[in-house]
């Protein structure tokens, strides 16, 4: 939630500056953490480098394994270089012909931009074949790396949404413990953010990004943040909007679940 377009001067990493090779380098997201990704370049030459310091611990690696095993499949970014220094790792991408849902144009046609990503979460569920993705974002990781935060002291109820921060950590971790039982597993995106979903021109889907928790797990891990995210990006009543183009109806229950679930680790 805190991710956004950067405002103001971003200094541009050292590896990013040689990758360009003198064309222009503009920043156009940040993750908050003090990751950064920048579009380099214009026309025929244009590519987008995502850079990520070591501090955030963040690993592209695992993006990059995710969006190589998945661009055989759907529409993602392809990989053209990475690399990594003792300040931070990036890769380098080709760009996909679309914009972000939220961009100025789209957040203008909320009933198209939420329709295309329900309709786009739906085609990536049936499109990626389960049996044969080797990674996972089930429950059980999840809870052991909430757990492990937990321990670390990182989990602060005054930084959660304002339905869970009536919560104390330990009700939260009870809350966790007995998770509802699968509905279909798919292999999820991860981050179903409206930001992740890119429009090509015609409102259609065009390509998925920012694929680095890609893995098995529930529908429903997808689908809560899908839904939460309208509200984000969009304003209330559009959760249902969402649902119906994606073509299901709506669960409370696995709802509530994985948005709690998020709030204390994604």
């Amino acid at each position: 939630m805190d991710s956004s377009v950067p405002t103001g001067d971003v200094p541009i990493p050292q590896p990013v500056r040689k990758l360009a090779a003198g064309r222009p380098i503009r920043a156009v997201w940040s993750n908050g953490v003090g990751g950064f990704t920048f579009e380099v370049g214009s026309g025929d030459d244009r590519c987008f480098v995502k850079w990520s310091p070591h501090a955030c611990d963040i690993d592209l690696s695992a993006e990059i394994e995710r969006l190589r095993w998945a661009g055989a499949f759907v529409s993602v970014p392809r990989v053209l270089a990475h690399g990594a220094d003792e300040v931070g790792s990036w890769f380098a991408s080709a760009p996909i012909a679309g914009e972000s849902a939220i961009s100025r144009r789209w957040k203008a046609d909320p009933r198209r931009a939420v329709a295309a990503i329900g309709e786009g979460l739906r085609s990536l569920h049936d499109a990626l074949p389960v049996d044969r993705c080797p990674f996972s974002w089930s429950v059980e990781e999840r809870l052991t790396a909430v757990g492990a935060r937990a321990e670390a002291g990182d989990l602060d109820p005054s930084r959660w949404d304002g339905r869970h921060r009536e919560l104390t950590v330990e009700a939260a971790l009870r809350a966790l413990a007995e998770p509802p039982p699968i509905d279909r597993p798919v292999v999820c995106h991860g981050d179903a953010c409206s930001p992740n979903t890119l429009l090509a021109a015609n409102g259609h889907l065009a390509g998925h990004v920012d694929l680095g928790s890609l893995g098995v797990a529930d529908r429903w891990a997808d689908l809560a943040i899908a839904t939460w995210a309208t509200e984000w990006n969009y304003g209330p009543g559009w959760e249902d909007h969402l649902l119906d183009a994606y073509a299901i109806a709506p669960d409370p229950a696995r709802t509530s679940y994985y948005r709690l679930l998020w709030e204390l680790g994604p």
